[in-house]
């Protein structure tokens, strides 16, 4: 999907839904510019404020890389593009006074403030809430960090691979008999950054009502925690620690990944009884009828046997030729596609979910969200280091001169 496709929904849709919010992007590497990014796929105003010279972290997370010449290293890495498009860059020295100047009078005229310091990190600058509120009381001050802004751990620095093992997730992620593994992706991130984002948005609706800002507080451990979801309340229920179970269902069994004749492996997703009798009809055998396997419950406390049963079943045949049988039968199932596979699936592309830019070498995944009337708009790549800085502070009134000083000084 070339950007330039969206003209027509530009012209045939609203404004998007956060027209005119402006956003002063403060955090860097994946959590917090997961969420600016949202925010700007909705139509917010999004100024990225990074370091001069050097940029966010992710800039320099290397290789791979789009070749289009952006930057030192001759190109913009694919890690910074993934959270970084339909944003504004600019640099600001913010550990200088004439920096945490710029960052108030930017802050004054901001919607909401998105940052990922630590606990305090942004205080000896000036440029905590309780500062920043006094200057701008509509303000939506938005924080991700890794434990929060309260707790005997607030004052640690987070990070998702860490918070993956600290909140358990680890522990039921990966084979049974093997070691606990993360998970490929840094999911805690981004499900911290996507309910940083509902936070905003919640805040900026509070805001229609009170006309007052507020602190948004969002932690990666608490994310975490919240992602145990029905294992986390297994627990809660029956007051005994979830074991690890590879790719196995906890509560509900066939449900799990099975190999075929041609070293394939597919999924098998039975839900309910119903679907476990037409699995076996489709295989030809009696285990619905056998009291050991006819309920779930009886199912799930005969895991093993069960398992055995069938992969002894599944291996004397390909993968296509299993899918077929069993969709057949309305059972849900599914191969396991590699991401070059995945990302090539029709459906994939028929939803827009790899993006192309007009002059741009830069590709990335789109938005999953579908909005009818104000849509997603992919209006730029992500942007080359400090592209914006002079405009915006022209914005601010600044005149040429005064811009030229602060770039000489290295406060921009």
């Amino acid at each position: 999907m070339d950007a330039n496709n969206n003209d027509q929904a530009k012209d045939n849709a609203c404004k998007q839904a956060l027209a005119g919010i402006k956003v002063l992007d403060l955090s860097r590497v994946l959590a917090g510019p997961s969420c600016t990014q949202v925010l700007a796929d909705l139509g917010a105003e999004v100024i990225k404020v990074e370091r001069p010279k050097v940029g966010d972290e992710t800039r320099h997370w290397t290789p791979p890389t789009f070749n289009d010449g952006d930057n030192d290293n001759n190109g913009t890495s694919a890690y910074f593009a993934t959270v970084n498009r339909n944003k504004q860059s600019i640099t600001v020295d913010i550990t200088c006074p004439e920096g945490q100047a710029l960052i108030k009078k930017l802050a004054a005229n901001s919607d909401v403030l998105v940052e990922n310091f630590k606990v305090g990190g942004l205080k000896k600058y000036g440029l905590d809430y309780e500062s920043l509120k006094s200057l701008n009381p509509r303000l939506i001050y938005a924080s991700l960090t890794g434990f929060g802004q309260t707790g005997p751990d607030a004052h640690k620095p987070g990070y998702d691979y860490i918070i993956q093992g600290l909140s358990g997730l680890m522990s039921i992620t990966g084979p049974s008999d093997g070691e606990p593994h993360k998970v490929g992706v840094a999911v805690v991130d981004l499900f911290a950054g996507l309910q940083l984002t509902i936070g905003i948005q919640a805040a900026l609706l509070a805001r229609q009502q009170s006309g007052q800002g507020q602190q948004v507080d969002v932690a990666l451990l608490d994310s975490a925690i919240a992602m145990l979801a029905n294992i986390g309340m297994n627990q809660l229920a029956s007051n005994t620690t979830p074991p690890r179970l590879g790719n196995a269902h906890p509560n509900i069994t066939p449900y799990q990944v099975f190999q075929t004749s041609d070293d394939h492996h597919f999924i098998l997703a039975c839900g309910n009884d119903a679907q476990f009798s037409r699995i076996c009809e489709a295989l030809g055998l009696d285990l619905h009828v056998d009291s050991r396997y006819a309920t779930n419950p009886s199912r799930v406390a005969n895991r093993e046997a069960l398992t055995n049963l069938l992969a002894t079943v599944f291996v004397t045949n390909t993968r296509a030729y299993w899918l077929k049988v069993l969709q057949s039968v309305n059972v849900p199932c599914g191969p396991i596609h590699n991401v070059t596979e995945a990302l090539a699936m029709p459906q994939v592309r028929a939803r827009h979910m790899v993006v192309d830019f007009a002059d741009s070498p830069i590709r990335v995944l789109g938005n999953p969200i579908k909005l009818s009337a104000t849509p997603v708009q992919y209006r730029s790549p992500p942007p080359p280091l400090g592209a914006q800085t002079q405009q915006t502070l022209a914005n601010l009134g600044m005149q040429a001169e005064e811009i030229a000083r602060l770039q000489e000084q290295q406060v921009i």
